[in-house]
């Protein structure tokens, strides 16, 4: 399974940076993200941590296999806007261009480099997925709630129905720690792949708005606009 790009950057990112409301329910309706829950979990963000910690050396050979994939990439780029279009991989396709076979090749070495990094990251999203229905049933209990629905189930509803966080400090007690090496042969079910990947869209995404903002704050200020002169007589 392939994982997106800037995973070990992501796995260093604190995963508080992915905002829900305060959490309560109205008229026992409520509603609840799985995705979000796990991905604030103290145990899911010291795992990820744990494990860009233990295959740093091996993002540096991720990095260098991406350049020289976007280097390829870019030989394919008739018009040069830095943007490989399906028309232009098309072209290449009908040529038997011999640069997309050395771009499947260099494609398959990322995929086994990182195989291990999403093995391990998947093994810590299971060993957490494996507590949410015990830690959803505790704040339905505690709240007393009778319905739980998908946020995109409503088209309207006050911020106080989200119990996401509510459920994220019920799993921090349920699984304070998890690990990172999973078994030998273990292999995720396909509901936690499917987890797994909404989880990185999140992270992905929390990744990308702090580095634009840390963009922003690094560009300089503009200069203030010189003030009005009088008009002269």
């Amino acid at each position: 399974m392939k994982i997106r790009k800037n995973i070990l950057a992501a796995a260093c990112l604190s995963v508080a940076a992915i905002s829900v409301p305060a959490s309560a329910q109205v008229a026992g309706i409520a509603t609840a993200d799985t995705a979000v829950a796990i991905t604030r979990s103290k145990a899911l963000g010291t795992a990820y941590q744990q494990i860009g910690t233990q295959y740093a050396s091996v993002a540096q050979q991720l990095q260098a296999k991406r350049v020289e994939i976007n280097n390829l990439n870019a030989q394919l780029d008739i018009n040069k806007d830095k943007e490989l279009t399906q028309a232009e991989l098309d072209v290449a396709i009908k040529a038997n261009s011999p640069l997309l076979k050395q771009i499947d090749t260099k494609q398959m070495e990322l995929n086994t480099l990182q195989d291990p990094i999403v093995l391990a990251q998947l093994y810590a999203v299971e060993q957490i997925a494996l507590k949410y229905d015990a830690a959803q049933q505790a704040v339905i209990t505690a709240k007393k709630i009778n319905v739980i629905l998908a946020p995109d189930a409503f088209v309207w509803a006050p911020d106080a129905v989200d119990v996401t966080a509510a459920i994220t400090a019920e799993l921090d007690k349920a699984v304070p720690a998890v690990t990172v090496t999973p078994p030998a042969g273990w292999r995720p079910s396909r509901q936690i792949g499917a987890l797994y990947q909404q989880i990185q869209q999140l992270i992905n995404a929390a990744t990308q708005q702090a580095q634009a903002a840390a963009a922003a704050q690094a560009r300089p200020a503009a200069a203030p606009a010189p003030a009005a002169q009088p008009e002269s007589r």
